[in-house]
């Protein structure tokens, strides 16, 4: 089974940047798992989060057909975990593209339940490889295994209501 830590895009910018949000619901079952007592989505989580909506950025640049891995957590620094109730927002900003990979920024802010604005929670920087051609391990399975349907069907479904928004 795959996880799908983001909900929803927000913003693209192809090429330069990608916003997406996820809303963290006691029904999860991983919110359980980390302190029994207090249901969190910790750090580590929104590292993930974070991969997912950078990656999305990346290889909507070469519309999926790449094969985009992360291969490297340049930097990960939070304050806080997020709870029930909690909206995640992940911003990934492209930094640099080459044929080799590419290097993201993020940032990931965190709404409270019944606060009117996000707060700095964290930022993570991350270094994509393309696994390509002469890149590619003998043993890598056949076709695009790391973008699922669903994170197509997140891009295009921004696609669908920014142009209904029109």
């Amino acid at each position: 089974m795959r996880w799908n830590w983001i909900d929803r895009i927000l913003r693209h910018d192809p090429g330069k940047r990608l916003d997406a949000i996820k809303v963290v619901s006691l029904s999860e079952d991983h919110i359980h798992d980390h302190f029994h007592d207090a249901p969190c989505m910790p750090a580590p989580l929104m590292i993930e989060g974070m991969a997912q909506t950078a990656g999305i950025l990346v290889g909507a640049i070469s519309n999926f057909e790449r094969r985009v891995i992360l291969a490297k957590i340049s930097r990960a620094q939070f304050e806080c975990d997020a709870f029930p109730g909690d909206q995640i927002r992940y911003v990934a900003t492209l930094e640099r593209m080459a044929d080799a990979g590419a290097s993201t920024k993020g940032t990931v802010e965190i709404r409270r339940g019944d606060q009117p604005n996000f707060h700095l929670a964290g930022h993570v920087d991350l270094f994509f490889s393309h696994l390509d051609g002469e890149r590619a391990p003998a043993n890598l399975p056949e076709g695009n295994f790391v973008f699922s349907d669903n994170f197509k069907i997140l891009l295009d479904g921004f696609a669908t209501t920014s142009r209904d928004d029109h």
